[in-house]
């Protein structure tokens, strides 16, 4: 409920402009921000393969209102593949993408041009020994999101999807896609939707987050568990005793639990961070507010303390 009612005042275009145009707000977007350009991700990477981490980047950018800023999107991922090769950081690595950057919401043809940008990136990063996974956004855009990732994965099976534990029709969207090789990265989700297609208790959303991860793993897919709910890392790590290497794989964001990143590695887990970069983190920025009081309270003390 107040994860809710942040995203709903967050969306206001006043408090938008008053946290963007604060100064004070930049320290504190860099604790979840790697950085606004190519430069910054890279090194961002360079530090987690350094301590055995893997890292899938996000150029930050939802807001996209016209074609030139989707080419601009895909412009942008190219030169980053291209740089992650170039620095021998792409094995392991993986670039995560939204379609909403990509031209999605523009107009009756976006859904088809996204998919378009999306498999042209694809092409780009296989050449370069770089994955891709599809970011999922809120439950409007879902069914249009699946259909591209299926299509995506006709030519590009290792493509990663993402699915949202708090969606009432997740558990469905898991069955069809536990099946062996699958990628896919589960979330609890942070959008703010609405009670007839969302739970809206966390303790509901805990417990299908649950169910999901038992169904993908059951089904041979490939799970990217994505939580820093510490007793669902515990569960995970339980359920994946005695199973093979390389079943699943903890994802966690970057600039939180860095210690408990560290030690799942240590453990022998593959551990992957999402490394968020670029100017437009708003949205971003907003969502990991949501999601947990504690980074709210971090955000507050900052401003004061500036």
């Amino acid at each position: 409920m107040f994860g809710q009612l942040l995203l709903g005042v967050a969306g206001n275009r006043g408090v938008r402009s008053l946290v963007t145009g604060s100064s004070l707000s930049r320290p504190v977007v860099a604790r979840f921000v790697a950085g606004d350009d190519v430069d910054a991700a890279t090194a961002a990477v360079r530090t987690l393969t350094g301590d055995g981490i893997a890292a899938t980047l996000d150029r930050l950018g939802e807001d996209v209102t016209e074609e030139a800023q989707a080419d601009e999107t895909v412009a942008g991922y190219r030169d980053l593949v291209e740089r992650l090769a170039a620095e021998g950081l792409a094995a392991g690595n993986e670039i995560s993408i939204k379609l909403s950057a990509l031209g999605q919401g523009l107009g009756r043809s976006g859904p088809q041009r996204a998919t378009e940008r999306a498999h042209d990136l694809a092409a780009h990063a296989r050449e370069h020994g770089v994955d891709v996974t599809v970011d999922m956004e809120d439950h409007t855009r879902v069914d249009d999101t699946l259909t591209t990732v299926a299509a995506l994965r006709a030519d590009f099976p290792r493509t990663g999807c993402v699915l949202q534990a708090m969606l009432r029709r997740t558990e469905g969207d898991a069955r069809d896609l536990a099946v062996a090789g699958s990628r896919v990265r589960l979330v609890k989700g942070a959008y703010n939707e609405p009670p007839e297609v969302a739970y809206p208790a966390k303790a509901d959303v805990d417990k299908a987050y649950v169910r999901c991860l038992r169904t993908l793993l059951d089904g041979g897919a490939y799970p990217m568990i994505a939580t820093h709910d510490l007793r669902i890392v515990n569960l995970a790590e339980e359920l994946l005793r005695g199973r093979d290497a390389g079943t699943a794989e903890f994802q966690m964001l970057y600039g939180i639990r860095a210690p408990e990143q560290q030690r799942l590695a240590r453990a022998g887990h593959v551990v992957r961070v999402y490394v968020p970069y670029g100017t437009d983190w708003y949205g971003y920025f907003s969502r990991r507010l949501a999601e947990r009081p504690a980074n709210l309270a971090f955000f507050a003390r900052s401003l004061v303390a500036g």
